[in-house]
């Protein structure tokens, strides 16, 4: 909940005070209006006020991708929508620690590639998925289960310390596409699965901050062949909406290509050079201080440049032109239909 608290300066306005106090108590009220802003603490509340575990909570991502690729003067347009649905169980807490099963529970994938459309919609049995070539990949998906361990210390961010179920998980995908398991592999590390969930927890800095405040968070996303990707956050309070409290974030992406002697993990091509540079990308974020968790989020990212990549030992030269927008919901009931 917004915290607004005022300082209350006593004037001692009289006529027999000297040119000094009253030099001194200007510049009390000047402290006065520096303390006197909106207030909140942005911290995670993963117990309820009698200790006990929260309820299971549903988190609704959804990003959109649209991409221009041009390679030897051709131009190739790609368009994604993606949904996951994950769910998240806070199961029980040790000292600052907390144990979370997240479980994804379902996924809605459309994607369209120089006007070929491949879809995929966990909720829905019929249609053609039976024999989309994506579709046992996709269907692989849903149903795997973590065991998040999150640290929520008091005045810090959350993190997440460690993930379990990596190797079961890999075993499904790679039971659904044995050519992509080697890559899989690879880009599914231990640390890369902690990084892709680190944002649900990430954001809030655990503590009180007046409007105007402001905190950063670095990160790095290590996927083997596919190259590095590192993203710097700024953030900073923006006071209420409602009642909720708004906070604005600055993101800047930087991309590295793969390292010298990176093996290609299955994949038809290797990046061997990129330029790429994203526009400083900007977003809301939207905290529920009553339900102690973030409300939704929305970001916005472009990345321009080139790229060298090797194909059957030849270099071509791709420009890329990619926007990109993720919005967020965290939800109490699960939004996907009633099975």
């Amino acid at each position: 909940m917004w915290l607004r608290r005022s300082l209350f300066a006593t004037l001692l306005v009289t006529l027999g005070l000297t040119a000094v106090l009253a030099r001194d108590d200007a510049k009390k009220d000047d402290k006065k209006g520096d303390t006197d802003k909106p207030k909140a603490t942005l911290a995670w509340k993963l117990e309820d006020k009698d200790g006990k575990p929260i309820p299971t909570f549903y988190q609704k991502m959804t990003t959109e991708t649209n991409q221009t690729m041009k390679v030897s003067n051709q131009e190739v347009t790609q368009k994604q929508k993606q949904t996951f649905v994950f769910s998240y169980k806070p199961e029980k807490k040790d000292g600052d620690t907390w144990t979370i099963t997240q479980k994804i529970e379902g996924v809605d994938m459309s994607i369209d590639i120089g006007g070929t459309t491949i879809k995929y919609n966990s909720s829905d049995k019929g249609g053609d998925q039976a024999t989309n070539p994506l579709g046992e990949f996709f269907k692989a998906l849903v149903g795997s289960e973590f065991t998040l361990t999150v640290k929520a210390e008091k005045g810090k961010e959350a993190k997440v310390e460690s993930i379990a179920g990596r190797e079961k998980f890999l075993e499904k995908l790679g039971n659904a596409n044995p050519q992509m398991q080697p890559l899989l592999n690879q880009i599914l590390s231990d640390k890369a699965l902690i990084e892709m969930a680190q944002p649900t927890f990430a954001a809030l800095p655990g503590k009180e901050v007046a409007k105007g405040d402001t905190w950063d968070r670095n990160s790095s996303l290590d996927m083997g062949p596919i190259g590095k990707y590192e993203n710097a956050y700024k953030y900073k309070y923006d006071g209420k909406d409602g009642k909720l409290d708004l906070i604005k974030v600055e993101t800047t992406l930087k991309y590295k290509e793969p390292a010298a002697g990176e093996g290609v993990g299955g994949l038809p091509f290797k990046i061997k050079k990129a330029n790429l540079e994203s526009e400083p990308a900007t977003g809301t974020i939207k905290f529920d201080a009553d339900k102690g968790r973030i409300d939704s989020s929305n970001m916005k990212l472009k990345l321009k440049g080139t790229l060298e990549i090797e194909i059957g030992g030849q270099t071509t030269k791709v420009e890329l032109d990619q926007t990109q927008e993720t919005t967020v919901e965290n939800l109490d009931k699960n939004p996907l239909p009633a099975k």
